[in-house]
């Protein structure tokens, strides 16, 4: 199983694992928790102590050891070497988002999650054998009937509950990752094949493994009766510019071994421009965009490229991530450059959804300018400038 090699993947895991807390609260102030549950003492050694973030809007309280960060041991684990890095972030921030209407902002802390294990998860993650009845991938089947993996990846998040200094785990949300394509050799240096794996499979396989996941989770005395969300995540091929989505939600109540009722989660993301004859999803924005695109590229000719990635729920534009990538490096060029953004952004973007826009060369960000859902006013940072 791919472990996530390599200087850029981690990178590229740290980088989501940032945005995602970026998502769960707005602001890093510490607040100190003793969490008596938590704390160890023993002669000599020192009491463990938690700390909590405030939080930001609409966010989660996240629950700190020690003043750190706590991440999960199975982070970045997948089956096979076809990770797509575009679906690292969206695959967290959506788990995060089914959850919020399970496990309430207001009474839950989170932590990313700590029950299961790095060991688990290889297991799980690899084909299921004699030698390894816990596989929910399938037999590889034969070279005429192969049988793909379709569970890529697993992650999970933990909300905790309480006040002062007592606090427990109060829910559990997993994310399950699913191949949209499998990758695979027939022979060992062969051609690379694909195996489609259609919506209805996916669905299929998923439910299947999610309630095989709950009664495995059942069996942790911690986890025994209390309320088990599972998200179905459906990933995209290995070279797509725009992330995969979350297709499907269940909770399995506490003490329940199965997920009764499943939630469709209809959630689109496209990049613009729009490549060859493929039509936008919402073609006022996609114009909007453009009006942007063209009067930025006007005024400054030595721009190499102006993209745009939006995501939208339930046919509502309710995300947009603008990066461009310029030819100059002057401090005032830039400074001059972020003012145009910022006030072409106010002129022809939405006003009521995220933006956020990355200025920056191929190796360095020199500018940020962002707002959120209801402000008025962007916030723009230049770095390395005032």
């Amino acid at each position: 199983m791919n472990r996530g090699t390599g200087k850029l993947k981690k990178y590229l895991q740290i980088i989501a694992i940032l945005g995602t807390l970026l998502s769960l609260t707005a602001c890093g102030n510490l607040k100190n928790s003793s969490l008596a549950n938590n704390a160890k003492t023993s002669s000599g050694s020192s009491v463990k102590t938690y700390q909590t973030t405030d939080t930001g809007n609409n966010g989660y309280t996240v629950l700190l050891k020690n003043g750190h960060y706590v991440t999960s041991p199975i982070s970045g684990l997948t089956a096979t070497n076809n990770d797509n890095s575009v679906d690292t972030r969206e695959l967290e921030r959506g788990l995060v988002q089914i959850s919020k209407g399970v496990y309430s902002t207001n009474s839950y802390v989170f932590q990313e999650g700590q029950y299961i294990s790095s060991a688990m998860v290889t297991d799980w993650l690899a084909r299921k054998s004699k030698s390894n009845p816990a596989g929910l991938n399938p037999p590889i089947g034969t070279k005429k009937n192969y049988k793909p993996y379709y569970l890529e990846e697993i992650i999970e998040q933990d909300f905790l509950t309480g006040s002062g200094s007592n606090y427990h785990i109060g829910g559990i949300s997993i994310g399950l990752a699913l191949n949209s394509i499998d990758y695979y050799q027939k022979t060992k240096g062969g051609p690379e094949y694909q195996e489609t794996i259609a919506r209805s499979e996916q669905k299929k396989y998923g439910k299947m493994v999610a309630d095989q996941l709950v009664q495995r989770l059942r069996k942790h005395k911690a986890l025994k009766k209390i309320p088990i969300t599972i998200g179905l995540f459906s990933k995209e091929s290995k070279d797509s510019l725009v992330s995969g989505t979350y297709f499907l939600s269940g909770t399995a109540a506490a003490n329940s071994s199965k997920i009764t009722k499943w939630k469709t989660i209809s959630t689109q993301t496209e990049v613009l421009p729009t490549v060859g004859n493929k039509k936008a999803i919402n073609s006022t924005d996609a114009s909007s965009f453009n009006s942007f695109k063209e009067s930025i590229q006007n005024y400054f000719p030595n721009i190499s490229g102006v993209t745009a990635t939006l995501r939208y729920e339930n046919g509502k534009l309710t995300q947009e991530n603008i990066s461009i990538t310029t030819q100059f490096y002057g401090y005032e060029q830039i400074q001059s450059f972020t003012r145009l953004v910022l006030s072409t952004s106010k002129k022809y973007l939405e006003n009521d959804v995220p933006i956020e826009i990355k200025i920056g060369s191929v190796n360095d960000i020199q500018a940020l300018v962002a707002k959120e859902t209801g402000d008025s006013d962007y916030q723009v940072h230049i770095y390395g400038g005032e």
